[in-house]
């Protein structure tokens, strides 16, 4: 008997704490967790969304590369719309009555779907539009402007750079958290690269709607608004008005244009040509089909996405190869014979005074020279093979960043090629090769394969006598980003070159521009500045040859390193080269000597568009 009152008393007990459980439960729903309620009166409720400045883009002195401007967005709540006055609201908005009938028919087919939800209607409405319809909304229930910004411009510059944003599809819901239909984000460039950062955070407000549907007052006197957020500027290491200097020397050229700050391996300028117009990136929409079909393709950022043979700039990384693996001194002297030639492999050269030592070879851009060193290295007999010799080569290749991709914070970069051993086994048959098989390496052409970004890092590299520190585009400072991020661009990256043998190229690469007869890039010298320099010209198969120059300045203490790399333009000395050197010249003096003001205006009045090949 007592066991039975024992049990009965345990159930009892049982069923009072379950009931006292759901009770306090539905009380701390009901009443105290007020969001529990606001979803469950979601139908009562109406959300109006608010949304946020988007960050500015700012260039590295503080001037603003792109700002915002206010726009409208006319957007519906279908379920609200009563019958209005179609002819009235087409008037103001400048619509065909048939785009508004067929709106009204795709919301009442997926009416399901939408709710009491709103929609877009019409996106950037002009200020005057707006001012009608405010004027008349009245007269539309359920219609309702939401103000937004879109992007505007202050100077016509980096618009490759900068990138463009549109509205987001299904494709970038499905990997993006925090996004519906009607967001914009960044597709490409800075803006979509720094997305997180520029895009802020959007708010709401909520309102009451009473049993005919209609709005009534704040919920709960706003206690549950939540304020828009702006999103966060982004200081570039971008000079301004240098990226737009850049883009007039390169107007009516296919190309890019990269220059860096070799002491931070912050990017000063990147220009790609043919680009595409700030007021183009503003109504992208309008514009993208048109940019889409050029076949010049502008929206092409070749800066970091067009790998092509280095040619002779390469001649510098091949030589300091030779000085560190004994193969090559500065005295070392080689003959020219307008060329290079074994039996039937045969390398053309112009020119010039035979024989020549190591600084000749680079101010007079010799072939031939870079022959013998390279054979050299190849045919080195302190390794077992040709293969392990080419093993090693291609370990200091790589060593300058060729081959990989960079790490920089630019979208799209590309890694470029530097061709392994498993290469040549399947040109030529499994160690079936030698050094003059690939001989066409010894002056940056064959398999090599780099992107203007690598020839400025490897510029920047020798100007720093042996090490680079990754090429980025935003301006980093300690404790404004995650440190790990900051350190990534602040640590030094050295060569598998000695740092003794690089002021050895470097005294080459000044007689390429200050020396005497026979130096390839005399004509861009810069009055009262130091200039060091490189000449190439990259065969292309496909039509006339590239032409490509590097160079930073002043020698001693360098400020900024520049490649210029102008397709199908012809020797480097004649287009890359005074580009190049104007940029060094504006960036470092601000203004251009007035006895080079026929170099500028030459470039500037050049069109080599009709050099270039396209479908």
């Amino acid at each position: 008997m007592a066991l039975s009152v024992s049990r009965k008393n345990i159930l009892i007990a049982a069923i009072a704490i379950a009931f006292l459980a759901v009770i306090g439960r539905l009380f701390y729903v009901q009443i105290i967790e007020d969001k529990y309620r606001i979803n469950a009166e979601n139908n009562a409720l109406k959300y109006k969304v608010n949304y946020p400045a988007r960050g500015r883009i700012l260039d590295r002195n503080g001037e603003i590369m792109v700002d915002n401007k206010i726009i409208y967005d006319l957007e519906v709540t279908p379920i609200d719309v009563q019958p209005f006055d179609t002819l009235a609201f087409c008037e103001i908005f400048n619509l065909d009555e048939e785009f508004v009938k067929e709106r009204f028919d795709y919301y009442r087919r997926y009416r399901t779907r939408i709710g009491f939800g709103s929609v877009s209607f019409l996106k950037q409405i002009p200020g005057e539009m707006y001012d009608k319809f405010a004027e008349k909304s009245f007269m539309f229930p359920g219609f309702d402007a939401v103000i937004r910004t879109a992007r505007e411009y202050p100077v016509n510059s980096g618009g490759n750079l900068l990138g463009y944003i549109s509205e987001v599809d299904q494709n970038f819901l499905n990997t993006h958290e925090g996004y519906v239909m009607g967001d914009f984000a960044g597709k490409t460039g800075m803006e979509m690269a720094f997305e997180d950062r520029l895009k802020g955070e959007k708010g709401y407000e909520i309102f009451l709607r009473d049993a005919h549907n209609r709005i009534q007052e704040h919920y709960e006197d706003g206690a549950y608004d939540k304020e828009a957020i702006g999103g966060s500027d982004v200081m570039t290491t971008i000079d301004l008005h240098l990226q737009a200097y850049g883009q007039q020397l390169m107007q009516n050229k296919v190309g890019s244009v990269v220059a860096i700050e070799p002491s931070t391996g912050e990017i000063l300028a990147m220009v790609s040509s043919p680009g595409i117009d700030v007021s183009q990136l503003a109504e992208i929409n309008k514009y993208y089909s048109e940019l889409i079909n050029d076949p010049y393709k502008p929206m092409f950022n070749r800066a970091v996405q067009s790998a092509q043979p280095p040619g002779s700039v390469f001649k510098v990384v091949n030589g300091l190869i030779g000085l560190q693996e004994g193969v090559l001194t500065p005295d070392t002297k080689y003959p020219c014979h307008a060329g290079y030639q074994v039996g039937r492999v045969k390398l053309g050269c112009h020119n010039h005074v035979s024989p020549i030592d190591m600084y000749q070879s680079l101010m007079m851009s010799c072939n031939a020279y870079y022959c013998y060193v390279f054979r050299n290295i190849i045919d080195n007999p302190k390794y077992g093979s040709v293969g392990e010799a080419f093993d090693k080569w291609r370990e200091y290749v790589t060593s300058f960043g060729f081959g990989t991709k960079l790490g920089s914070d630019i979208p799209y970069e590309l890694a470029g090629n530097v061709p392994t051993r498993a290469t040549y086994d399947r040109l030529h048959g499994k160690d079936r090769w030698r050094s003059l098989s690939i001989i066409s390496l010894s002056i940056g052409q064959g398999e090599l394969g780099c992107t203007p970004l690598h020839l400025a890092n490897m510029c920047a590299t020798v100007a720093n006598r042996g090490y680079y520190y990754i090429p980025h585009y935003v301006k980093y400072q300690p404790g404004e980003t995650v440190d790990s991020t900051y350190n990534v661009y602040t640590t030094r990256h050295y060569t598998m070159v000695d740092t003794t043998y690089f002021p050895e190229v470097v005294k080459g690469m000044e007689m390429a521009v200050q020396g005497g007869p026979g130096a390839t890039a005399r004509a861009v010298a810069i009055p009262g500045i130091t200039m060091c320099g490189k000449t190439g010209t990259a065969q292309n198969p496909h039509g006339s040859d590239h032409s490509v120059f590097m160079c930073f300045a002043p020698k001693d203490d360098p400020k900024i390193a520049v490649v210029a790399y102008v397709e199908n333009a012809g020797f480097g000395a004649t287009w890359a080269a005074p580009i190049a050197s104007l940029l060094v010249e504006k960036y470092l003096n601000g203004e251009i000597s007035p006895e080079r003001k026929y170099l500028e205006q030459r470039m500037f009045d050049a069109n080599l568009l009709y050099k270039v090949k396209v479908k």
